[in-house]
């Protein structure tokens, strides 16, 4: 993951990310990557997945 905390309270899942940060362009050079799971990861200690990106225009 880039640039994305997840942290677990109970069942409630928070998601902290640094919207300042970037980690270049896409794939597609279209956008610049803020923040990424970089695919499907498991919740920590849960059986449920997240995919998440973050992305702004170039």
């Amino acid at each position: 993951m880039k640039n994305v905390e997840l942290s677990l309270d109970g069942t409630m899942l928070t998601i902290k990310i640094d919207l300042s940060q970037e980690f270049g362009l896409s794939s597609s050079g279209k956008t610049t990557i803020v923040a990424t799971t970089e695919g499907n990861v498991t919740i920590p200690g849960r059986d449920e997945k997240i995919g998440l990106n973050i992305y702004k225009k170039k």
